[in-house]
């Protein structure tokens, strides 16, 4: 895969570092000369071009192309913007990512201004607060689609209606699929007929309104 990180802070550095441990090739935009040092070491100097990444020429002159992801992760949401619509609207990137340091600038991140995914941190902090808060033991392990699907991981009650029952005699949520089932120092592949015992660890997909009914499933009977 080839990415373009727009922004080579310390977010956007370790963007880059990641993903070239991961075998993927890395472009960097940074405007600011006094940082190209720096992640000319972090990520090699052939990597990291010098220029702004909402300037078309600087953008086309860097292959923007050729990239199957654009990443704005800059500190200025205005930047992050404008470079995430140029990326689609201008160049046709497949997907394009956006930072957002301001919560309340979120609403202007959407796919009409080229935006495939906004990465607001605030609000999933909000939310991991709110589940944490409303959803006992359930853990979320991953955001899906902004937000609206959730990976989580969930240790069976001993009280549960799931104990001691075949998977295919549960009735789930219609928006909801197990995932594995973690059993000591075992990983289970979940199917219809694999027993549930009490204390097994389910890990699931499942959309966020139906998280609650989820966790009664999962908890003690008549609890939730």
């Amino acid at each position: 895969m080839k990415a373009m990180i727009i922004g080579g802070g310390k977010v956007g550095a370790f963007i880059a570092d990641f993903l070239q441990k991961e075998g993927h090739s890395v472009t960097v935009i940074e405007e600011r000369r006094e940082e190209l040092e720096r992640l000319q070491k972090e990520v090699g100097e052939s990597n990291v071009v010098l220029g702004s990444g909402t300037d078309p020429v600087v953008l086309e002159s860097s292959g923007i192309r050729q990239m199957d992801v654009v990443a704005a992760v800059t500190g200025k949401d205005e930047i992050n913007l404008v470079a995430a619509s140029l990326a689609r609207l201008e160049f046709n990137v497949p997907r394009v990512i956006a930072r957002v340091n301001n919560p309340k600038n979120a609403w202007m991140f959407t796919d009409e201004m080229g935006v495939d995914a906004a990465l607001n941190q605030a609000e999933l902090i909000g939310h991991l607060i709110l589940e944490e808060m409303s959803l006992g033991d359930m853990v979320p392990l991953l955001k899906l689609r902004r937000g609206q699907y959730s990976l989580i991981e969930e240790k069976v009650h001993p009280l549960s209606v799931m104990v001691d029952k075949r998977i295919e005699e549960i009735k789930l949520p219609d928006q909801c699929v197990l995932i594995a089932l973690l059993r000591k120092d075992e990983m289970i592949i979940p199917h219809g007929k694999v027993d549930i015992h009490a204390a097994d660890e389910i890990i699931a997909l499942a959309h966020s309104s139906q998280l609650d009914e989820l966790g009664a499933i999962l908890g003690p009977a008549g609890e939730r």
